[in-house]
């Protein structure tokens, strides 16, 4: 199964959910974007190709695949008490907790500080917009330009 048809394909179609940032000039050579957004700096796997992002305001689809077993779904008790929140795990992971704002068959766009379209290969548990989760992303980030 694949989670996208394109890069261009995938971008449009989330382009809505896109993370505002600012955009990092690019180390010559390198494959990753920095991108800092949500009071987080991001280090994304430019699928846009090289040389298509400028350094300065941009708008990124950020695209994480999930790593089930640190995914959940949260309670009303949980979410209650939980606030959105994410954190970096190593140079381009993140893990946090937030709202899901959209849900197609493996993939949730959810809001965790930033818009995050989070996928999986395997079933994800079932969830509607307006639930909180938590989650686990596996390296790398990808990013989309928009």
């Amino acid at each position: 199964m694949t989670l996208e048809s394109s890069e261009t394909e995938f971008a449009s179609r989330y382009e809505a959910f896109a993370a505002q940032g600012l955009l990092y000039p690019q180390r010559e050579g390198s494959p990753l974007l920095e991108f800092s957004t949500g009071g987080r700096v991001l280090y994304l796997f430019d699928r846009s190709g090289p040389y298509a992002g400028r350094p300065g305001p941009a708008r990124v689809v950020v695209h994480g695949l999930l790593d089930l077993p640190g995914t959940r779904v949260l309670s009303p008790e949980e979410t209650a008490t939980t606030r959105e929140n994410l954190t970096v795990v190593g140079v381009s992971g993140v893990e946090g907790a937030g709202e899901v704002l959209d849900v197609t068959r493996r993939v949730w766009v959810v809001r965790a500080r930033v818009p995050l379209v989070l996928a999986a290969f395997e079933p994800l548990p079932p969830v509607r917009p307006g639930d909180w989760v938590a989650f686990r992303t596996l390296p790398p980030l990808h990013g989309f330009l928009v």
